[in-house]
């Protein structure tokens, strides 16, 4: 059995005040006798401002949360899924990582995911969002085998795309992880019944904290996300959903009913090659 805490943050643009709050709510999740805990993306800040942002960021190997999210792993001696965390690189464009960061209780990271799918939409006539101009995309598909479980890694906007999930289902994934900062009128509409369908089709748990609230900025207009963590069942049932104020879930999952969801639907076994329709919609 493992006991899971999902994370859920209100954070601003100032990565040291969030880091009080992830550390205090990490804390929280260990007391409640999680050894897996789990924070949503953008742990560190969220930037409508590029300038500003920029400013705030740093590489990896110079990250300040990522090196207290190291450590507290290592006090706690627990498996520790820093959601997403924006990153510097060394890309010619200047865009950033948007980087999810699997540590293990030594403190060592086990695994690396950069956010496949950039979140490019217009929302509605007055909030457009182009995540691409800031980030740059991932390009691989991740799944971290550990002691805990094999963790197929995967980041927000990721989870409307489902063939990642069955990719990583098939290659052996037993939880999916959604960490995310789910837009306020998306997330109304789409948030709980995407990763429902996401665990359905791969009898996967799927475990999604996520950011909650209005995002205050400096020097930017600020921004909404729609909270409500979820963990879902292999079966598609919420065990767990934190609502829309900051704070952790706990919940308990039986690995056992993976391969119980897995046996009673074999989908996963069902896949077939077939013929069809060119696509018409470019990329």
């Amino acid at each position: 059995m493992i006991r899971a805490g999902l994370v859920q943050l209100n954070v601003s643009d100032d990565p040291m005040s969030n880091l009080d709050m992830t550390l205090a709510l990490i804390a929280r999740a260990k007391a409640a006798g999680a050894g897996f805990v789990l924070t949503p993306e953008c742990t560190n800040g969220l930037w409508s401002n590029r300038a500003e942002q920029r400013g705030r960021l740093r590489r990896e190997e110079h990250d300040p949360t990522l090196a207290a999210l190291r450590r507290v792993a290592m006090q706690h001696e627990i498996w520790l899924l820093a959601g997403s965390i924006a990153f510097k690189t060394d890309d010619a464009d200047g865009r950033f990582a948007n980087r999810s960061v699997l540590i293990a209780p030594d403190g060592a990271i086990a695994a690396r995911y950069d956010k496949i799918h950039m979140f490019d939409v217009n929302v509605s006539a007055t909030e457009v969002y182009r995540e691409s101009a800031g980030f740059r995309p991932g390009t691989a598909c991740v799944l971290a085998e550990t002691p805990l479980a094999r963790i197929g890694m995967t980041v927000c906007y990721d989870v409307r795309f489902p063939h990642l999930h069955r990719r990583l289902a098939r290659a052996g994934a037993q939880i999916l992880t959604v960490p995310a900062a789910f837009n306020h009128i998306t997330g109304a509409a789409h948030w709980e019944v995407l990763l429902r369908a996401r665990a359905i089709e791969t009898g996967c748990f799927v475990l999604a904290p996520a950011q909650t609230g209005f995002h205050p900025e400096a020097n930017g207009k600020g921004r909404r996300t729609h909270g409500h963590s979820l963990a879902i069942s292999p079966w598609g049932e919420v065990l767990g959903d934190g609502g829309t104020e900051p704070g952790v879930t706990v919940v308990d999952l039986d690995l056992s009913q993976v391969e119980e969801a897995r046996r009673r639907i074999p989908a996963l076994s069902h896949d077939r090659n077939f013929d069809g329709p060119l696509p018409t919609i470019a990329g």
